[in-house]
């Protein structure tokens, strides 16, 4: 987070491929993972006091070895993102996580046990290293001019402190609740948390990353670049929207098929976490464009503050009620965000705030209507068909056909845009052959 999140993204959005600043970058990048290792090594018996296991200082002392060797291969990644050449690294992320899993597996099964995940990480993290320095052919050179460095830092501590921010605003609701609402609270969130992540973590983990340079690319075409922003803000919005708004709308069967009878009481955590990522699904193009576009700044401070209002409404929720009520205030915290962030990208990006807001909404409202009526349509069955995986099989397919419709009757020129570029994408391929 630390390491990764700042000199080695600058270097994506510079415009020329200076190797001696690259091989600086390096040789820092290696230096603070370093430094960050031998911390956690030294320090082993304190962090793991703090995660409440002391017994695993041994465990944080061995997984301070992989930092050095995961973030080496940082500069190798911003190589590839700045010549997009994005499937090359998808390709051997692919095969170190599959080769890292089968031995891991393999190991399993002799008996090696924690053994058997500790060899995953690493060498899933070796073959990815290999990898991406073999595709970027990017060779390391003793190279260190820390002049520069500086132009980078301005952009990379502001995208470093605004990583940071966020992984308070992901992790404080976890540490509140289990401080002030006990062990079961904390518990029924993690489990709710995990699976209403589902989908962004699937969606979102293969587009960010090409959001990111494709936005930084674009530097020197302001107008391109807004179109892009609209036309990815919307594309993103009609994915995710459907399935988090229904994930709200089936959270009671869902959560008694997922996690069985004794989580089952946890279902307006599950639907009230779902409620709160929906709201957010315009947001989802706005990081990688602030970074892309190099604002930096503006990003730090759009993280730091969102951390703090989120931290501080969840923590006064949990001291005076209920954990329902920290998952009430964090919908609106995310309800707050979503009109913050758009306003702080809409201005950057030279687009109408009103305009903006709505054409990127649009679809998260379509999806919201889709979700009120499968809810009441499974208010009206529950008593007709009380079987819980029934119940969410009848309403994915009733929500589908519902949201399909309305998108059809509200998206007609983002669908006719699509298509557009679909048929202009077969026509080369169409002409080669003929």
């Amino acid at each position: 987070m630390i390491a990764g999140a700042g000199l080695t993204s600058a270097l994506i959005v510079e415009k020329e491929e200076d190797m001696e600043t690259i091989h600086t970058v390096f040789w820092a990048n290696l230096a603070i993972s370093c430094t960050m290792a031998a911390v956690l090594y030294i320090w082993a018996e304190f962090f793991g006091g703090l995660l409440g296991a002391v017994e695993s200082a041994y465990l944080l002392r061995i997984m301070a070895f992989l930092i050095p060797l995961q973030l080496a291969g940082d500069v190798a990644y911003s190589l590839l993102a700045r010549r997009m050449n994005f499937s090359k690294d998808a390709l051997w992320s692919m095969a170190s996580e599959s080769i890292a899993a089968i031995v891991a597996v393999a190991l399993a099964f002799m008996g090696f046990g924690v053994w058997a995940l500790i060899i995953q990480l690493f060498a899933a993290a070796l073959i990815r290293l290999v990898g991406l320095y073999a595709v970027s052919r990017y060779c390391p050179r003793f190279v260190m001019k820390p002049r520069r460095l500086v132009p980078l830092l301005g952009f990379s501590s502001g995208l470093m402190g605004s990583e940071i921010a966020n992984f308070v605003t992901f992790q404080s609701p976890m540490v509140v609740i289990a401080r002030h609402l006990g062990l079961a609270d904390a518990g029924a969130y993690s489990a709710s948390n995990r699976f209403a992540s589902i989908p962004n973590q699937v969606v979102l983990s293969a587009v960010m990353g090409v959001l990111f340079p494709a936005f930084s690319r674009m530097m020197d075409d302001p107008q391109r670049r807004r179109d892009a922003l609209m036309f990815s803000t919307q594309v993103l919005t009609v994915l995710l929207a459907p399935m988090m708004f229904g994930l709200w709308a089936v959270a009671e069967p869902a959560m008694l098929v997922i996690f069985g009878q004794n989580w089952a009481y946890a279902w307006p955590v599950l639907g009230l976490l779902a409620l709160s990522k929906a709201i957010l699904t315009p947001c989802s193009t706005f990081i990688p464009y602030l970074k892309g576009a190099g604002y930096g700044r503006v990003l730090f401070w759009s993280a730091t503050i969102r951390a703090i209002v989120t931290t501080v409404a969840v923590w006064l929720a949990a001291l005076y009620g209920t954990l329902i009520d920290a998952m009430v205030w964090l919908c609106i915290v995310n309800a707050v965000t979503l009109v913050a962030y758009s306003w702080a990208v809409f201005k950057a990006s030279d687009t109408p705030f009103f305009r903006g807001l709505y054409v990127s909404s649009r679809p998260m409202i379509a999806a919201f209507v889709m979700a009120v009526a499968v809810r009441y349509l499974l208010h009206l069955l529950a008593d007709r068909i009380p079987n819980a995986t029934l119940q969410v099989l009848i309403g994915a397919a009733v929500g589908g056909a519902i949201y399909a419709i309305l998108i059809l009757l509200t998206e007609r020129a983002l669908l006719g845009k699509i298509l557009g570029m679909v048929k202009s994408r077969r026509m080369p391929n169409t002409a080669t052959q003929g």
